[in-house]
Order: structure tokens, then C-alpha cells, then sequence
């Protein structure tokens, strides 16, 4: 398993073994073990103590009590450690599932960056057994889908409560405030309306770059991208768009992982390029294994915005 450290004079046996207790108790965090170690002198001081878990960072980070030590999380600690089975996508030929039997779906396409950031979103909470993953192939989309789950006839969608919700945006926000595990939004007034600001300028953001696909300059590419270097230098405790991360980052990071191939094969622009904050997003994203387990390869992206755009 992966292991999260964290070293903490502060933490007194006491207090470890009552956290450890709690911990245990949740089903949810059963995928852990955990190693002390302590001082050379006897109890109750606890020097550090490890954290095993096959859970993503992005849970263990809410989930770790707040000290006066920072906490050190690793980049294999980002690893989710559940290798999820990507099932077949269906198609006209497929059989409906047994539509509201209960059973949380959701409903996607493994091509969709919107329905990515909802994919997204279910693995940072731990949701992989609670919410079932229904890939829909949209080039040959079964009829029932239209007809008995989600008339629009797009992903993603969310079956939850014998109700079908859509729009992406709304359903990661859906599923943090309705489903177990850490918050993915914060609480803090400031990042919260700044978290608001971003998530409402995406659709101008994802515009700017496409415009800038078959432009002969790229001055709206440009602006688009500056614009994410200038929000991802507000805040100063992280690497993300609020500092940690959150639902800000689910819902650009399936556009951004699209546009930074394609236009670096098609246009030789590197968006990193003069924009340090957003290189070091990036490679902070990709430590994040929830998030990677969603991804398709670079080329794969760049044949189909080709297919599409040009």
C-alpha cells in the first residue's frame, strides 16, 4: 500500500489511539493500516506515525486531523490503489440496466470531459462502490438511454433516489454535499466565492481555446491561459486553484489534459510555456491516481480534436 507520513511531536498516544479508533470504524477507511514510531524516551509523545491506505489523497487530506506541523503527503500516497475495471461501454445492441432498482449509476462516455469531472469527482470521494460506472457509446447510443434514463440523450447523467440528474457542473456538487466522504468544496468565504468565479468562467475558458484551433494567431488561447496562471497564484497553501485541492481542479483538468497535446502537435504551443504555476498544476494532478484512472492516452486526444476541429 501506499503510505502517508506525518511527523507531529504534538500527537500523544492518547490521542493517536483514540483517531485510530475512529478511523477503523468507518467502513469507508477499512482499506488502512497503520505503524508508529516513537521516541527513543517512553510514551506519550509520538514522534510520527504511518498511514497505509488505498485511498486517495484527496480523502486522506480532509480526513487527517489538523496540527501546528504541516503534513507531508507524498506522491504515492495519491494512489488510490483500486485498479478499477473499466467496463464495455453500451451500445444500440446492449440491454438497459434495471433502471431505478436502487442502484446508483452513472451514466458517462470515456471520450467526454464532462462526464469526466463526474467520474472524477465519484473516485476522489471513494465512491467506486457506491455509485456504478455506466459507459454509453455515444457514437451508438442505445435508444433506451433517451427513452427510459435521461431524455437530453447526453452524459454524464447521475441515476440516484429514483431520479436522473444531468449537467456537469451540477452533479459534482451534487455528489460532494450528498454522498460520504471529505468535502471537495471550501468552507472558507473567500476561496468559496472565488471557487464560484472559476467554476463560471469554464465555458468562456474552454471557447477561448477552441477559437484559437483554426486562428491564425493565438491571442484568445493566450488570454485563456493567463487567466488560469493569474487564478492559480491567489492562494499560497498549494499547488491547486484554491490551494488544496478541490472541485475547481475536477472541472478544468479534463480540458486542460485535451488542449495541452493537441495544440503542443497541431499548433507547437506549449501552454506551459512562461506559466510556471500552471506546469506545476499539472504535474501535481498527475500524481493524483483518482484523477489518472479516468484519463485516456495524449494521442488518443489529439486524433479525435482532430477528427472534430480541423
Amino acid at each position: 500500500m501506499p503510505a502517508l507520513t506525518v511527523s507531529d511531536p504534538s500527537y500523544c498516544s492518547t490521542k493517536i489511539t483514540a483517531y485510530w479508533s475512529t478511523f477503523k470504524s468507518s467502513p469507508t477507511l477499512s482499506l488502512c493500516s497503520v505503524s508508529l514510531s516513537t521516541n527513543p524516551s517512553p510514551f506519550p509523545h509520538i514522534r510520527a506515525f504511518s498511514l497505509h491506505t488505498q485511498l486517495p489523497s484527496c480523502v486522506l487530506r480532509a480526513l487527517l486531523p489538523k496540527s501546528r506541523s504541516r503534513t507531508k503527503v507524498s506522491a504515492s500516497s495519491m494512489a488510490t490503489g483500486v485498479q478499477e475495471v473499466r467496463p464495455p461501454s453500451l451500445d444500440s445492441t446492449s440491454d438497459p440496466p434495471a433502471i431505478f432498482d436502487g442502484t446508483t449509476r452513472l451514466y458517462i462516455s470515456y471520450a467526454c470531459p464532462y462526464a469526466q469531472r463526474v467520474w472524477i469527482t465519484r473516485n476522489c470521494k471513494g465512491l467506486q462502490d457506491k455509485i456504478k460506472l455506466v459507459p454509453i457509446d455515444l457514437q451508438n447510443r442505445p435508444t433506451w438511454y433517451k427513452e427510459k434514463v435521461y431524455p437530453p440523450n447526453k452524459v454524464p447523467s447521475l441515476e440516484h433516489n429514483n431520479e436522473v440528474k444531468g449537467e456537469s457542473l451540477d452533479l459534482v456538487k451534487y455528489i460532494d454535499s450528498n454522498f460520504e466522504g471529505p468535502s471537495l468544496f471550501p468552507s472558507d468565504p473567500d476561496k468559496r466565492q472565488f471557487a464560484e468565479e472559476l467554476l463560471a468562467y469554464t465555458d468562456s475558458f474552454n471557447k477561448g481555446v477552441i477559437t484559437s484551433f483554426k486562428a491564425d494567431g493565438m491571442n484568445d488561447a493566450d488570454a485563456a491561459f493567463d487567466y488560469i496562471e493569474t487564478a492559480l497564484s491567489k492562494f499560497e497553501d498549494g499547488p491547486f486553484f484554491l490551494g488544496q485541492f478541490s472541485l475547481v481542479d475536477i472541472a478544468y483538468a479534463p480540458f486542460i489534459e485535451r488542449f495541452q497535446p493537441f495544440l503542443l502537435d497541431v499548433k507547437k504551443y506549449d501552454i506551459t510555456a512562461g506559466r510556471p504555476k500552471l506546469a506545476t498544476w499539472i504535474e501535481e494532478m498527475n500524481k493524483n491516481e483518482a484523477y489518472k484512472q479516468t484519463s485516456l492516452e495524449p494521442e488518443e486526444y489529439v486524433a479525435t480534436y482532430k477528427k472534430r476541429f480541423l
